[in-house]
Formats: structure tokens, C-alpha cells, sequence
């Protein structure tokens, strides 16, 4: 989409978050707010995106990875403010500018593309994404005129006892003819006891110039759900949770209790996988194709599984790669771990990988044996076949050769 804009508001301080983290880094399923905003706006193919931030823009600018055109709100004035803010920027520019918020994650993509394609469609001066809830309380109010033609947009306290009936709220998405935009934004005043300056103040001054207004309906509400504090991210994360594991369901991924399983949104999980209950896949795994894990296993960060691995009750991973045909069912600890195919690993193993200044690594080469309770300790390789018996404790630097068994502790070579 190339005469389209994106602006994302990201200046909001988040004070009741209360924390030293910028509200929009705030994890969703162990990915940013904005992060999945900017994920949107990539989705849509809009090449411009311009974020608006203000005094943490330090550490928001640190985080972002991708390319985006940042303008600083100096000081919080409010939302009118902030897409002020990016006039500079848009000068010489003719199209549409989408409206974003960095602490709204949950749109997704074919609502979006919706408003966009009914405003350039039908030529409009502005379009508002609308819902209508039975209970609209805490929300601001779309105002029609006699005819049913948008005519401005009241926040709450603004509202007589008449319109507090209305039923048609306004989500905050715009969709604006630029100019039409520049040309009211000038003319907004402020607009309460903070003397902020709403954007939503722009609708009523575009109906006055006979602009042509409209809105889209969007039936799932949930999509609209702005986080204001960790009760509101507690529920956005179930949202997203529940979006995350439909989309595994629909890719042959097999998930006994959703309820009790946490997947962070960018897992990649085979077809033909048996997940169980009390199951935790933190961000950034990967597992193949018909495997078995859980009930009540830890998958911590960077881990990767490959193909027909069954990993078992109470188990905790990190760091490791775990190679296929590998089973190990019963209570372990293994930290960068690499494991080859086809290796049994015992109950109670443990892969002690720390040794108080740097994790170290432990290999494990294919179809080797490791005894119930062997500990690791890390660096440390186990060769192919070989045998660590019960109760062995593996020193490090003590590497065990290939078809050899090794039992005691420490552990020693054993003729066989």
C-alpha cells in the first residue's frame, strides 16, 4: 500500500502499569504490544509507519528492530497532539493516514484491511472502526444527526443522560484523508482539566465542513481491547493465547487442555505433536513432527526438538537441542544440552551446566544410555552408546568415549 501511512501512538506514560517499563514493551505472550502493532502494519503491506513516542523513547527506540520513522511528542498534550507531531515528516505526502495505538495488539489483520478498503473505496474524507455493546459504559459515543450521519464522537463524561443510552461506541481506529486531517487538526482545543487535545474532537469539526464521514462495524469486540494495566494484559494474554492455539489446532498439533498449557506466540510446533497438561513453551522453540511432551514440562528459550522426541513428566529445558527419537520421560534437568538421536536419558538426570561465572555445554551423541540420577557436570560429552550407569556423576572435562560405561562417583570406566 503505497499512499497510505501508518501512525502509531506510543507516547502514553502507562501510570497505572506502575513500572519502569514503557507500556507498550509490556509482554503479550512473550512478545511486545507494539511489536505486534508494527506486525500488523507489516502484514497490510503499508511501507510508511511513523511511531510517535514520548519521554521513554529512549528504550522504545533500543527495542524496535525493524525500520520505522520516529517523531518525539516532547511533551503529552494528548492523541491530537501527537499526530500533530508528525506533520514534518508528512509533508509532500498525498494519501490516507491509518491511526494506530501502540497499547492495542489485538486487532488483526482483515479487520484492518476492511476499514482501509471501504475509505479509499468510497473516496472518504475519514472512517472510524465502530462497535455496538449492550453495555457501553466506560466508553466514548459515536453522535449521528438526524439523518444517521456521523457527526462527532463524545467521551463519557461528556455525555448527557440521553446519549448514554447510545449503544454505537468508537474504538479509536482512524482512517483519515491526510489533508483532511492536517487541515482540522490546527483548529482542536483543549479539551479537559489536563488541557489535552483529543483526536476524536477532529470528527466533529471534518462533519461541520461537509467531509464525508462513515464507520465500519466490527463484530469481534475483543479485537479493540486497550491495556491499561496488568489486569487488562492478564486478559489480552488468554485472547491471545487462545488465537495461538487454534492456529496450532488448524496445523495438526494436538493440545489435551488448552487451560493449563502457555505457548508463546512464536513457537513452531509439528504436525502429529501431543502436547499434555501443565505444559510451559516459552518464546522461541521448535519442535517436530510427533512428539510427546508433558504433563507438567518446561520448555525455556531456544530450545529446538526435533522429530518423534518424547519428553515426559517434570521436566525443565533450556538452551538445547534435542535430536530425534530421544526420550526422556521422567523428572530431568537439561541446560545446554546437545543431544543426538535415539538417546534414553534416565529419571533424575541432571545436566549441570552452570559453574557460577558461565553456562557450559554438555553432548550427548546418539543412542547413548544415561542412567537414572547421572549428573552432567557441564563441559562434558557422553559418546556414541555409551553407558552412564544409575547414580553416576560425570566430572567435567571427564569425557566418556564412544561404547563405553562408565558408573560411580565420580565415574570411572567399566570393562565389559
Amino acid at each position: 500500500m503505497d499512499k497510505i501511512v501508518a501512525i502509531i501512538l506510543a507516547a502514553g506514560k502507562g501510570k497505572r502499569m506502575k513500572s519502569m517499563l514503557p507500556k507498550v514493551l509490556h509482554p503479550l505472550c512473550e512478545r511486545s504490544m507494539l511489536d505486534y502493532v508494527l506486525d500488523l502494519v507489516d502484514e497490510l503491506k503499508i511501507r510508511r509507519k511513523i511511531l510517535v513516542l514520548g519521554q521513554n523513547y529512549e528504550i522504545i527506540k533500543k527495542h524496535i528492530k525493524r525500520k520505522v520513522e520516529i517523531v518525539i511528542q516532547k511533551i503529552p498534550k494528548g492523541t491530537a497532539d501527537a499526530v500533530k507531531a508528525t506533520e514534518e515528516k508528512l509533508k509532500g505526502f498525498k494519501g490516507d493516514v491509518l491511526i494506530l495505538y501502540g497499547d492495542h495488539p489485538l486487532f488483526r489483520k482483515e479487520t484492518i484491511k476492511k476499514l482501509i478498503e471501504h475509505h479509499q473505496r468510497n473516496n472518504l474524507d475519514l472512517t472510524l472502526l465502530c462497535a455496538h455493546f449492550k453495555k457501553p459504559s466506560g466508553y466514548g459515543r459515536i453522535i449521528r444527526d438526524k439523518r444517521g450521519c456521523i457527526c462527532k464522537v463524545l467521551e463519557e463524561d461528556k455525555l448527557n443522560e440521553y446519549q448514554k443510552q447510545i449503544k454505537e461506541i468508537n474504538l479509536g481506529i482512524f482512517c483519515f484523508n491526510k489533508e483532511s486531517l492536517f487541515s482540522v487538526l490546527k483548529d482542536i482545543k483543549p479539551n479537559n482539566a489536563q488541557k489535552e487535545y483529543y483526536l476524536t474532537d477532529a470528527v466533529e469539526l471534518l462533519y461541520k465542513r461537509n467531509a464525508l464521514i462513515d464507520a465500519i462495524k466490527i463484530e469481534d469486540v475483543d479485537e479493540a481491547m486497550g491495556i491499561n494495566s496488568y489486569a487488562d494484559l492478564t486478559r489480552a494474554n488468554r485472547i491471545m493465547q487462545e488465537r495461538i492455539i487454534q492456529s496450532l489446532f488448524s496445523k495438526g498439533v494436538k493440545i489435551v487442555d488448552p487451560k493449563t498449557t502457555f505457548i508463546a506466540y512464536d513457537c513452531k510446533i509439528g504436525e502429529g505433536t501431543v502436547i499434555y497438561p501443565f505444559t510451559i513453551i516459552e518464546k522461541n522453540v521448535k519442535i517436530g513432527k510427533n512428539c510427546s511432551l508433558g504433563p507438567f514440562i518446561h520448555l525455556r528459550p531456544n530450545v529446538i526438538i526435533e522429530d518423534n522426541v518424547v519428553l515426559g513428566n517434570f521436566l525443565e529445558v533450556v538452551r538445547s537441542r534435542i535430536g530425534e527419537k530421544t526420550l526422556a520421560k521422567h523428572f530431568c534437568y537439561l541446560g545446554d544440552a546437545r543431544v543426538g538421536e535415539g538417546v534414553n536419558i534416565g529419571a533424575g538426570t541432571v545436566t549441570a551446566n552452570f559453574d557460577g561465572k558461565k553456562k557450559n555445554i554438555t553432548t550427548i551423541k546418539d543412542k547413548a544410555f544415561i542412567g537414572s540420577d547421572t549428573i552432567l557436570i557441564a563441559p562434558v560429552k557422553v559418546g556414541k552408546s555409551a553407558i552412564t550407569a544409575a547414580g553416576s556423576v560425570v566430572a567435567h572435562n571427564h569425557d566418556v568415549a564412544d561404547g563405553q560405561l562408565v558408573m560411580g562417583v565420580p565415574a570411572r570406566p567399566v570393562r565389559r
